[in-house]
């Protein structure tokens, strides 16, 4: 069975693609920034020191997950969305906080980042 190629693509990184990767690390840091603003507050909004902990976790696993995206690295590409969604719950669940930052990042991820990442699919490893 031969292999259909739908993109004429190459593993060079084009200006697409390392913008899409730049988006999604800005929303990711902008997010960050939030949880530092909640560990600065974390005594008067009363939140337990455990959830930094795993919060701050998360955050560096989806900073992990873009750059092993940006390598060419599938774990990256599933990673980056399920941490996505946690760091999102968790606020939503522990701090009652609905974070724009998280679902414009899932946005973005499921838009320009699969415009990005769908055509160079067979470079992943």
């Amino acid at each position: 069975m031969e292999e259909y190629s739908y993109f004429d693509e190459d593993p060079k990184k084009g200006w697409g693609f390392i913008l899409a990767f730049a988006a999604l690390m800005l929303f990711t840091i902008m997010g960050l920034g939030i949880d530092v603003d909640e560990y600065l507050q974390h005594e008067y909004l009363q939140i337990p020191r455990w959830y930094f902990y795993v919060i701050f976790s998360i955050d560096v696993l989806m900073m992990i997950g873009l750059v092993l995206m940006f390598f060419y690295r599938k774990v990256g590409i599933f990673m980056f969305p399920a941490l996505l969604v946690l760091h999102f719950f968790m606020h939503n669940y522990y701090l009652s906080t609905f974070l724009y930052t998280d679902v414009t990042n899932l946005f973005l991820f499921t838009g320009f980042g699969m415009l990005a990442i769908i055509p160079k699919w067979k470079f992943f490893k």
